[in-house]
C-alpha cells in the first residue's frame, strides 16, 4: 500500500450495507484523525467515503462479497493493517458469511484492534489506538 499517511495507523473500514451511511458520518466526525492515517475500504463503502470527505485519502479494493473481504485480510496478513473498522449488521442475512468470518479470523490471528461499532470505533479513535502506528 503506498504510504498516505504522515507516521499515522493503517485503518480498514468495512461496512455491510444497511450501515455504510453511520461509516461516512463516523469518518467525517472523525476526519481529523484520518486524515493522517492510511486507510483501506471494500469498493463501495470507500466510494461513499470519498464522496463525502474528499480530504480523507481512500484506497479501496473490491466489493467485499467479490474478494475485498479477502484482500484486506491478506492486508492483514501481510502486517499492513493496524485497525479494522467493521460496521456489522448483525440483524441482517450476509450471503457472503465465511468471506467476513475469515476476515475477523485473520484480524483475531494477527492481534488487530477491531471494532464493530460506532460506539467501539470511537473508543478505537479517542483511546489514541489510531494515533500512531503499532511497532
Amino acid at each position: 500500500m503506498a504510504s498516505q499517511a504522515k507516521g499515522g495507523a493503517r485503518v480498514a473500514l468495512v461496512a455491510h450495507d444497511r450501515l455504510k451511511p453511520a461509516m461516512t458520518v463516523w469518518v467525517a466526525r472523525h476526519r481529523a484523525t484520518l486524515t493522517t492515517c492510511e486507510v483501506v475500504a471494500t469498493a463501495t463503502t470507500g466510494s461513499m467515503v470519498q464522496r463525502e470527505c474528499p480530504d480523507v485519502a481512500v484506497r479501496t479494493v473490491l466489493s467485499g462479497p467479490l474478494g475485498g473481504d479477502q484482500q484486506i485480510g491478506a492486508l492483514i496478513a501481510e502486517g499492513r493493517i493496524d485497525a479494522l473498522i467493521f460496521f456489522v449488521d448483525p440483524l441482517t442475512p450476509v450471503p457472503h458469511d465465511v468471506d467476513v468470518k475469515a476476515l475477523l479470523r485473520v484480524a483475531l490471528v494477527h492481534d488487530v484492534a477491531c471494532a464493530f461499532s460506532e460506539r467501539s470505533a470511537d473508543f478505537l479513535v479517542t483511546g489514541g489506538a489510531l494515533a500512531s502506528r503499532r511497532s
